[in-house]
């Protein structure tokens, strides 16, 4: 799959973009277990004209998490236009944009999947960003407003014709926000309309190798978007890798140790970049959702006081006595 001059390989696994998640070194952590394209967390145009630090801090990349993409939302042209230009100058490879988002602070106020109420301004924005960068300009979305406005078909061919050179979709509306399941046969629909010649990534649940592997042998996308599922779990990627590169879709997920291992670096690498504090809280987001704690026994409390940590050091004994105690209960369900 090629993005532009970008070549990604055969069916390449995308991380996708997730705010308070995909910081610079959780990015990293994912390239180096298997991801073929990272994403920021995703930047307000508003935010970034105003050159607000909290939002030009998003703009960071490392050269070994490359190919890279930067993504933008807002609700007007021109901030959008002068917020992908100040973009191109911190050199990502592509810049995406966010018509997918259906929170209510962003969706709400028109921007991400609220543009999905206004195709003309969505496509105005799609067209005049492509125009003003040299990078290739790619656009997330969702398969429309609500269940009786799924438009992803012809939008997808509108928003080729705006001159994007990828479209990833996730299989919900809007007003699903992320209930039910993602509809993957809308997904496939617009992979095999033959006037569509873009590459199409397909997002929503794939929380598995097997999903993974099904994305591309049943519903025939170019590449695979994850998301929530790789809070926590950065090794997913590892999995699905081999599972896709494997013929029978095998892997052999890391060990136990391994898998902790990664864990504690993501700690010790959010306290690097913000300080202890505010590091462990932007780090709970993952330990409270992370499968290798899943299953344990009695392990509210332990969840618990792991959550309330305030120091490293307090929160290393908690997962080095969990990591202990899980290395002498072989029953517990393998991650």
């Amino acid at each position: 799959m090629k993005i532009g001059n970008i070549d990604l390989g055969e069916r390449p696994l995308l991380l996708a973009p997730m705010e308070d998640v995909t910081d610079a070194s959780f990015r990293l952590i994912c390239k180096e277990m298997g991801v073929d394209m990272t994403y920021s967390e995703f930047v307000s145009a508003d935010a970034l004209v105003r050159n607000i630090a909290a939002t030009t801090r998003k703009l960071e990349i490392k050269e070994a998490e490359r190919p890279t993409a930067i993504q933008i939302y807002g609700r007007e042209t021109e901030p959008m236009v002068e917020a992908a230009r100040i973009v191109s100058e911190a050199h990502p490879d592509v810049i995406d944009i966010n018509f997918g988002c259906p929170v209510k602070k962003v969706a709400g106020k028109g921007a991400g999947a609220g543009m999905l109420r206004n195709i003309p301004k969505m496509l105005e924005i799609t067209r005049a960003v492509v125009d003003a960068v040299s990078l290739p300009v790619t656009v997330k979305t969702r398969l429309g407003w609500d269940c009786n406005n799924k438009i992803i078909v012809e939008l997808a061919e509108q928003l080729q014709d705006c001159g994007i050179r990828a479209l990833a979709v996730h299989g919900r509306t809007r007003s699903q926000m992320y209930t039910g399941e993602a509809d993957w046969e809308m997904i496939a629909r617009v992979k095999e309309n033959p006037r569509l010649t873009i590459p199409v990534i397909g997002n929503g649940d794939i929380t598995t190798p097997e999903k993974a592997r099904e994305a591309f042998t049943r519903y025939g996308v170019d590449g695979v978007m994850v998301g929530r599922a790789s809070i926590g779990c950065p090794w997913i990627f590892h999995d699905m890798r081999q599972a896709l590169d494997s013929p029978d879709g095998s892997f052999t997920p890391l060990s136990l140790a391994e898998r902790f291992s990664l864990l504690r670096r993501q700690i010790d690498e959010s306290i690097e970049r913000i300080d202890e504090y505010r590091g462990i809280l932007h780090i709970r987001r993952h330990l409270a959702v992370s499968p290798l704690f899943k299953g344990i026994p009695s392990f509210r409390e332990t969840r618990i006081a792991m959550l309330r940590a305030n120091t490293k050091a307090e929160l290393m004994d908690i997962i080095n006595a969990t990591e202990e105690r899980l290395s002498r209960e072989p029953l517990i369900p393998n991650p």
